[in-house]
């Protein structure tokens, strides 16, 4: 089916904003490309893109758009990738190597939210609002990469054993402590010994929580 002027724009922007910045526009983002003031009229276009066979979206993710491109007057659809849910941030346990984790449940995530490499994926829902100046919401999912190694500024799922608590914070090593800093203008930093502090994986990916 034929696109309008316009749609063909969104779907252009949409296509453009995800290759630079490895995840899709939000609703708000293409209206500000697009010139439309109004989200209830981006909304519109964007389903009867879906219509046309030319987008898809994931219910409750803000920026779950995936551009499906036409090749030859064929389909060629981004596949979505499961991955597993190991349990939420302030969970009770170490979060473990997802390949020795029991799971029974998986999130499917499109796949140009996350990056070229999805082996050691795993999904945590955040509980808090710490990271709420990072886009990181109460209720929303963060995809992880696991590793036990972090560089300075990562963004990272911790375990701290003195505390018995799963925390995610950005990571600074300090002299001879290790500074886990807040994004949230209202929270102070705290400070640790290395040797209490497991990291568990780094922020590849967020999901928003809609409801």
């Amino acid at each position: 089916m034929a696109l309008s002027e316009r749609q063909s724009k969104m779907l252009k922007f949409i296509k453009v904003f995800t290759l630079d910045n490895g995840f899709p526009p939000t609703v708000r983002d293409i209206g500000e490309a697009v010139n439309i003031s109004s989200t209830s009229v981006v909304d519109y276009n964007l389903k009867a893109l879906q219509r046309k066979g030319r987008l898809l979206r994931t219910k409750g993710v803000s920026r779950g758009l995936q551009v499906i491109e036409e090749e030859k007057g064929r389909q060629n659809i981004t596949h979505l990738i499961p991955v597993p849910i190991l349990g939420h941030i302030a969970a009770g346990s170490p979060i473990d190597n997802p390949e020795n984790a029991y799971i029974d449940e998986y999130l499917d995530v499109p796949r140009n939210m996350l990056p070229k490499q999805t082996d050691g994926l795993y999904a945590l829902t955040v509980k808090g609002s710490s990271m709420i100046d990072a886009l990181i919401n109460d209720g929303d999912t963060v995809i992880m990469r696991y590793t036990q190694d972090a560089n300075n500024g990562d963004m990272v799922a911790v375990w701290l054993t003195d505390r018995d608590e799963m925390t995610l914070k950005r990571l600074y090593r300090e002299d001879k402590q290790i500074r886990l800093q807040p994004e949230n203008t209202t929270m102070k930093p705290f400070y640790v010994d290395p040797s209490v502090v497991q990291v568990q994986g780094k922020v590849v990916a967020v999901m928003r929580n809609l409801n």
